[in-house]
């Protein structure tokens, strides 16, 4: 008895070693020559994320209202490894629409999507007026929305795909005078789970990406001095955190590596919310 186990304990294990075996460690996480579409990728964490696809080998198709995109995805590109410059504004259906439709028939694919496009203006409850709150909510939440059903589509029609939601740690914890950002963060990481349960069967993920403070140019400057000084007290390592880590998050989650993950929200907040 004693010897058949070991034998069949053997077994199993060389079986196992092969499975794991039959992919390259390295591809499973590399991005070569996936098609990735982001939104928001003229700055900040979206142009962190955009330099570190297009450094693992993915087509880029950038998504940004800033007519500065074009000389970001000139920037961007390298001859084997194109990056296409899309101008409009998520909060428009037209300009998605047009823009996934060009990127489509520009690259006859899209593997990946990473919807990062966001605001964050500030009010108490009592002072958010009507139309800041509802454009928050339509850049953060409806915006994600519509990129993701006009990607979705193609996902589906591909059977396979990636899709990587950009929330925040206000997703799950309360911070003042960001009523509307809560909300619209909270709501993205509900948009993900759904998306994740209804696609699944086609072979795509979906999931969130929830930051703390990110260093970006306006990051630094929101969370400078000593309202910064007090947050950081509350981190458990103790700093906020650089654009390229939350690059770096998003890229696994882009790749096969991540095939098993699905509608979670993947907290990078230096431990903020295990208070």
């Amino acid at each position: 008895m004693t010897t058949f186990s070991v034998a069949r304990t053997n077994e199993l294990r060389l079986t196992r070693r092969s499975a794991m075996s039959s992919i390259p460690t390295k591809q499973r996480f590399s991005l070569e020559n996936q098609v990735a579409f982001i939104t928001g990728a003229n700055s900040g964490i979206g142009y962190a994320i955009a330099s570190l696809f297009s450094a693992s080998g993915a087509k880029l198709a950038l998504f940004d209202r800033d007519p500065q995109m074009l000389e970001t995805a000139e920037a961007l590109a390298v001859p084997a490894q194109p990056a296409l410059a899309l101008i409009g504004d998520v909060c428009n259906t037209a300009d998605v629409q047009k823009a996934v439709k060009i990127a489509h028939k520009h690259f006859g694919r899209i593997d990946i999507l990473i919807n990062n496009a966001g605001i964050g203006p500030l009010r108490p409850s009592e002072e958010m007026p009507d139309d800041l709150w509802d454009k928050t909510i339509a850049v953060n939440l409806r915006g994600p929305f519509v990129v993701a059903r006009e990607i979705g589509n193609i996902m589906i029609a591909q059977k396979r795909g990636k899709i990587v939601h950009v929330a925040s740690q206000a997703s799950v914890v309360a911070i003042e005078g960001h009523v509307a950002y809560c909300a619209s963060k909270a709501g993205l990481v509900g948009l993900s789970k759904v998306q994740a349960l209804e696609w699944g069967k086609y072979n795509i993920n979906v999931n969130c990406v929830s930051p703390t403070v990110v260093l970006t140019e306006l990051g630094s400057v929101a969370w400078g001095g000593e309202k910064g000084n007090e947050l950081r007290k509350q981190v458990p390592i103790g700093r906020f955190a650089e654009p390229h880590e939350i690059a770096a998050s998003v890229a696994f989650l882009a790749s096969d590596a991540a095939d098993m993950i699905t509608g979670e929200n993947l907290m990078i907040d230096g431990g903020y919310t295990i208070h």
